[in-house]
């Protein structure tokens, strides 16, 4: 094979790499996609190598692109161009009669208008109604982005659901599935959520109008989300550009800005790749949570002494009294003995039906429940504390802020502060006068919150254990 006038690009994103390698007509010799995991320069070696088994140890011409791509450019001495640039590059190559071009990544959407100039728009710090949201939503009905776009394919009603937040988005999807939403449906709508944000969040009110390109790994996979597109904007035939590699189309931008006198072996990118790039991070770094096992062993141990009286529900007499925390995610059930021993507790994600979720632990505490033992008093607190009471006739119900602050004064009379984070909001519960005196909370962004934290670890293939346990010794953080 001739080997010259081979170009590389190389797209660095979010969630997956991309690469590419065209010869000098720009026809498509190699390419490949992946996830990455975080583990970037892993990932971007494996398809290098793979490239390198192709087509031999090629001689190219590399270029990189992509939200990640900036500081492993440096150090690979390859040039680097922006992916709006490559975007463009290969649009005026394969489609240039586009006016506007939405691009759906992992994390990130823009759209590109080119009509009177190139003009973009793009999300910021959220990542609701890309990638990341539609694999986070699959996973509310057991499946994955492909299942998703199956079942969209047979949907009869389409219902609303919040786009700007994956977070907030879980309550209403979770009801929906507990009134017996089918699959088709929840998946047709979860797919409308992405176009309403998209089209609200991004356009702004600007037109999207004429020939319009569909690109990125969601809308080239998810043929279902790129029709809900073409429904909502009310696409004909001949205004719908969904190119065969739309999914590689920064790539290829790349690889069509290579310069010719800047070339490498594929071998070459592979052995530094392989070896390890120590990347220069331009921001703080925070010392380490514990600097060795032994430290963090003497952490445990100084906060154990915190730990609540517990005893057995089984074998309890007198009376005791119930309290159930409806949260936003999760339910929580406690029973305590007179002396505020704690004789049973519950936890469990509340699926979208704290009453259900609640029902279940009463289940299981009236079958231990022994004869001598008698619940005197009831009452709930949270998200749901006004269902839970109606439903159940509940004594009394509780404002959450106040239910912390009685439950922190039992261990520590004197407090003055109450930090709370629960699976979709934060509280900091400021105390004077022991009676609450201020309360701060987040308002339309969960980031940080629980299901963040969970969303987050499985993006890095961690479950939350894991994900924490490795926390725990990681030898810097980023401030």
């Amino acid at each position: 094979m001739n080997n010259t006038n081979l170009s590389l690009g190389i797209d660095i994103g979010s969630t997956t790499v991309k690469i590419v390698i065209l010869n000098k007509k720009n026809e498509i010799l190699f390419s490949a996609y992946e996830r990455h995991f975080a583990n970037i320069q892993e990932t971007l070696a494996a398809l290098i190598k793979k490239a390198e088994d192709s087509l031999g140890d090629m001689v190219v011409q590399p270029v990189i692109t992509g939200s990640g791509g900036l500081a492993i450019s440096k150090h690979l001495d390859v040039p680097f161009v922006q992916e709006v640039v490559a975007v463009a590059t290969s649009l005026q190559h394969y489609a240039p009669h586009t006016d506007v071009a939405i691009e759906l990544g992992g994390e990130d959407a823009k759209i590109l208008y080119f009509t009177n100039g190139v003009e973009q728009r793009m999300n910021g710090i959220c990542a609701g109604g890309t990638g990341a949201f539609i694999d986070q939503m699959a996973s509310l009905i057991k499946t994955d982005a492909a299942g998703l776009n199956e079942y969209a394919k047979d949907y009869k009603a389409i219902y609303p659901i919040a786009a700007r937040c994956g977070v907030f988005a879980k309550s209403d999807v979770q009801p929906l599935i507990n009134e017996g939403a089918t699959k088709p449906d929840l998946s047709a709508s979860i797919f409308q959520a992405v176009v309403n944000q998209t089209i609200s969040g991004l356009a702004c009110g600007k037109p999207i109008r004429g020939n319009i390109a569909f690109l990125g790994g969601p809308l080239h996979f998810l043929s279902e989300l790129r029709n809900a597109f073409i429904r909502t904007l009310k696409l004909t035939e001949e205004q719908i550009i969904a190119p065969e590699n739309s999914h590689l189309f920064a790539a290829i931008g790349a690889a069509m800005n290579s310069k010719e006198d800047k070339t490498t072996k594929l071998s070459e990118l592979h052995t530094k790749l392989s070896r390890g790039i120590k990347m220069d991070f331009e921001v703080q770094r925070l010392e380490p949570l514990f600097k060795d096992e032994a430290e963090y062993e003497e952490f445990r141990k100084r906060h154990s002494v915190h730990t609540i009286k517990k005893g057995n529900l089984s074998e309890y007499k007198g009376n005791c009294f119930l309290g159930i925390d409806a949260g936003s995610t999760t339910t929580k059930v406690a029973v305590v003995g007179e002396d505020g021993t704690l004789l049973y507790s519950f936890y469990s994600n509340n699926n979208g039906s704290p009453l259900k979720t609640t029902i279940k632990a009463l289940k299981e505490i009236y079958e231990i429940l022994p004869k001598d033992a008698k619940i005197v008093r009831a009452c709930s607190t949270g998200y749901g504390e006004a269902l839970i009471k109606a439903a159940l006739m509940l004594d009394d119900g509780e404002v959450e802020t106040v239910a912390h602050y009685y439950a922190a004064a039992f261990f520590e009379p004197d407090v003055d502060c109450i930090l709370d984070i629960g699976g979709q909001d934060m509280k900091c519960i400021k105390i004077k006068n022991n009676t609450v005196d201020n309360v701060l909370l987040n308002e339309a962004c969960s980031s940080g919150c629980g299901s963040f934290i969970e969303t987050f670890a499985k993006s890095l293939n961690y479950e939350v254990e894991d994900f924490a346990k490795v926390a725990l010794f990681a030898k810097s953080s980023t401030s």
